[in-house]
């Protein structure tokens, strides 16, 4: 789907394995802080509102430590790294008042979707928001647990605006215990997401014991048949595991595409194919068989869509930019993404020094 086109609970053994990662020492850093004569890293950054900083980096997982505020007024300022990643939701601080934060960003080549543009090499961070104060950043290289994803346009790192995918809002909600690497690509389907050697196998590879690895792809499965989208599951539930990792199934968003009383119960807004196939149904089918935990985002979302009505649910999509009841604006995006968070923290998949 391009743009134009459109609970089960973990071992214990699962959780002890996440819990004992986060608490992994990170090997020796390298630091980068600017130069600047004071230590604060600001010698990599320039503008105001917003202040952008860019690191001469190599590809890896980098922690990014951050002073806010100072400034002889109230601040209110937010991050996003790379491709329009919201790494900091809007921190206020006092006039005077300082605030640390600290997160981890996912630095690879692409720095967007996997099949996109190259982007900048490096990593690029701005400070954005109402206010932005920005005192000091360091940035150093780590080893952290990794939140993988797969999937496609509705889950990507979208480059830009006002397309914007949950997976790309996700990192916001993290501690930098762990990183978000996003491997999702806008038109892929179940067969073309394992095909495709910057997709499925450039994630497989970097998949260290112990990672979630979560799998949201039906959009694209137009005219998948029944047999063939449980088989390129059911492979990536194997490969995943046969890497270390866990893998998380994630059934698809709606559609915001309502009946006339206002309820989602429809094929179009629940992913059932051209030939009859229900996706959502299938992959809560696997989850079952597999004993895999399933995250259903097509129960969450019909609910929340429906929550908020024909008139109130435009706000999650792009109705009123581009009339498409498929792709999800920055709203959309950040509240599914919450909701994913909170299912995961359900099925005790994160450990609690991992969630902000």
């Amino acid at each position: 789907m391009r743009r134009a086109g459109t609970a089960l609970l973990a071992t214990c053994a699962a959780v002890a394995a996440l819990a004992a990662l986060t608490t992994l020492a990170a090997p020796p850093a390298r630091a980068h802080d600017g130069r600047s004569g004071e230590g604060d890293g600001l010698g990599h950054c320039t503008g105001t509102a917003p202040v952008v900083c860019h690191f001469d980096v190599t590809p890896g997982t980098y922690r990014v430590r951050v002073l806010l505020g100072g400034g002889s007024v109230p601040g209110s300022t937010s991050v996003t790294a790379e491709s329009r990643r919201a790494m900091l939701a809007e921190t206020p601080n006092a006039a005077g008042e300082t605030v640390r934060r600290s997160f981890t960003v996912d630095v690879r080549d692409p720095e967007g979707e996997p099949t996109g543009a190259t982007g900048t090499p490096g990593l690029d961070l701005t400070f954005g928001g109402a206010a932005p104060q920005l005192t000091s950043v360091h940035v150093e290289r780590v080893r952290t647990p990794q939140i993988l994803l797969a999937g496609d346009s509705t889950v990507c790192d979208q480059a830009a605006e006002p397309y914007t995918g949950w997976g790309q809002r996700l990192p916001q909600y993290l501690t930098d215990r762990v990183s978000v690497a996003n491997y999702a690509d806008s038109g892929e389907g179940s067969q073309s997401f394992r095909d495709n050697p910057a997709l499925f196998p450039a994630l497989r590879s970097r998949i260290r014991h112990g990672d979630l690895v979560l799998v949201q792809l039906a959009h694209n499965d137009k005219q998948t048949e029944r047999e063939t989208y449980r088989a390129n599951l059911t492979a990536m539930i194997e490969e995943v595991r046969a890497e270390g990792g866990r893998p998380v199934l994630v059934t698809p968003i709606v559609r915001r595409w309502f009946n006339t009383d206002g309820t989602l119960d429809n094929g179009t807004a629940l992913l059932v194919n051209g030939l009859g196939v229900d996706l959502p149904a299938e992959m809560r089918a696997l989850a079952a068989e597999h004993d895999t935990p399933l995250v259903d985002l097509t129960a969450l979302t019909k609910a929340r869509v429906e929550e908020l009505g024909p008139e109130g649910s435009k706000a999650l999509y792009l109705y009123d930019e581009k009339r498409d009841n498929t792709h999800t604006s920055v709203r959309g995006a950040t509240e599914y993404a919450a909701l994913v968070l909170a299912e995961l923290r359900g099925l005790g998949l994160l450990a609690p020094r991992a969630v902000r």
